[in-house]
């Protein structure tokens, strides 16, 4: 754990605002912006530093020998992602077979820069009953920041534009797709 901490925070100058409500056993976290690789590292330091369990879904075939077992220890859980299948509902089920189980998303869907976030993140939160926590990777200021759970209401325009305020000025890895 020093060791993390010693190359989070002093090699790579990175520093952490906010934290899990360790009361909150399950949610979708939502990670803005999402435009490098690197958020992965950024993440994992994160979560390790924090103490936090953070999961990730990943196609059911990622989960087979020989890395398997590294995805699980990682913190993932496969899907079946075969078409036709509501992945919505697949997902809210993991969410239902797990005692923890907090989901890190971009809502973006990509590293490049979008208009729009898609929904599914959103659509996971309402099926699974579990409130969305807005996490923001800003790289200009090496800043990870943890903000507070937020329970949506069902009007997924207003809390879509609600969650897209914490987010304002943060500046990914490649600043263009931000």
């Amino acid at each position: 754990m020093h060791l993390t901490k010693f190359i989070f925070f002093k090699v790579m100058g990175w520093r952490i605002e906010g934290d899990f409500d360790a009361s909150i056993k399950k949610a979708v976290v939502i990670v803005v912006p999402h435009t490098s690789w690197h958020d992965f590292f950024i993440g994992v330091f994160t979560r390790r530093i924090l103490k936090t369990e953070i999961n990730f879904v990943a196609k059911k075939e990622l989960f087979k020998w020989p890395f398997g077992w590294y995805f699980r220890w990682m913190g993932g859980a496969p899907l079946d992602r075969t078409s036709g299948q509501n992945k919505v509902e697949a997902i809210a089920e993991v969410f239902r077979k797990k005692e923890e189980f907090r989901l890190a998303l971009a809502p973006e869907g990509t590293r490049k820069k979008v208009a729009a976030w898609k929904t599914g993140f959103y659509y996971i939160a309402q099926a699974a009953h579990v409130p969305i926590i807005p996490v923001s990777f800003d790289y200009a200021t090496k800043t990870v920041t943890i903000n507070p759970p937020f329970y949506i209401s069902g009007a997924i325009e207003e809390d879509t534009q609600f969650l897209r305020m914490y987010f304002r000025g943060i500046v990914g890895k490649v600043p263009e797709y931000s």
